[in-house]
């Protein structure tokens, strides 16, 4: 009896090849109402995006306390029906950093998917603050890992973004195209917050190419801003197939409902991609992972990574695959049944 064809996973790629593998979309929302419409609508869809609950922005001055208690009962909720819930804390240098994170890791420790750490002014700033999370985890028996995000949004974590990316503890990291503007006080115009203009703009179109370089560069997932224009789907969805296929980001964030399908329809591969994919894919596993030949092209392992990532990125943005590619690649999986 022949021996079962090896998995792309198996046959492509070494320990510590691969990175970690999220949801396209990181869905932002603050407001008690909106977070629990969001976990609603992410158990209806499944786990094609993330929900991070936000404890910053979303947090009311001197209600602080009040929301981590709120973000906790929605974390141990029945609404939390897929454990891709994260949550954003404040800035490590804020009053209410610490205390985010110990009421969080207290209330929610195990129903955590990852925490947020925003605005990092280098990477001692992000160690810090790594440190005291890895602490407050520790006090509350906390086994589990915990994986952490960050955002990129100051000058200094942009100078230091290689240093972040390659922390063991990060696993995503985040533009913050609002902060970042904001920080070079009025030198950047206003038209680079729109959808059009951030890629547009020199300055930010380098901090983006240069967080995107060092995410990959340590198989961390790069993730793209928000598209403030929420009602233009048509500029949302320009901007999020820019961000996939000219500034290499896997990962975008959401601050609207609305914003999650096309998202994710933007990052999803064409259905001639696909079909390419799986045909390249099929053919290698039959030759047992040898080069081949394909439509007057000749593929190896190397080209076969990239077809692999393509059939991952359709499974992963809900795209329809065929019941025995979905079984063969993806069984055990959300949506693989």
């Amino acid at each position: 009896m022949s021996a079962l064809p090896l998995h792309p996973k198996l046959a492509l790629f070494e320990d510590g090849d691969r990175a970690v593998s999220l949801p396209v979309v990181d869905h932002y929302c603050g407001v008690e109402a909106r977070m629990r419409k969001s976990l609603e609508l992410q158990a209806e869809m499944g786990p094609v995006f993330d929900i991070t609950l936000d404890c910053e922005d979303g947090a009311p001055i001197g209600g602080e306390a009040e929301h981590v208690h709120c973000v906790n009962e929605l974390l141990n909720s029945s609404l939390n029906r897929h454990g891709r819930v994260g949550a954003r804390v404040h800035p490590f240098d804020h009053p209410a950093f610490e205390a985010d994170v110990d009421g969080l890791l207290a209330g929610s420790g195990e129903c955590l998917a990852y925490l947020m750490i925003p605005k990092p002014r280098s990477a001692a700033d992000l160690q810090r603050a790594c440190d005291f999370i890895d602490a407050s985890l520790l006090r509350h028996g906390i086994a589990k890992p915990l994986p952490l995000h960050t955002l990129i949004e100051t000058h200094g974590a942009l100078r230091d973004v290689a240093q972040i990316a390659a922390h063991p503890r990060i696993e995503s990291l985040s533009f913050g195209l609002m902060d970042f503007v904001s920080a070079h006080r009025g030198a950047i115009p206003r038209h680079a917050l729109t959808a059009e203009g951030q890629f547009s703009h020199p300055l930010v179109a380098r901090a983006k190419l240069e967080i995107a370089a060092a995410a990959h560069a340590h198989a961390k997932t790069p993730s793209h801003c928000v598209v403030t224009e929420f009602k233009d789907s048509a500029a949302l969805q320009q901007a999020a197939s820019r961000a996939a296929r000219e500034f290499g980001y896997t990962r975008m964030w959401s601050i609207h409902p609305a914003q999650i399908q096309p998202i994710l329809d933007a990052f999803a591969p064409s259905a001639a991609e696909l079909d390419e994919a799986l045909e390249i894919i099929q053919a290698a596993q039959a030759a047992q992972w040898a080069p081949i030949q394909h439509r007057d092209s000749l593929h190896d392992r190397a080209s076969y990574r990239y077809f692999w990532h393509v059939l991952e990125r359709a499974h992963s943005t809900g795209q329809p695959l065929p019941i025995e590619a979905r079984q063969a690649y993806f069984a055990g999986e959300y949506g693989a049944a």
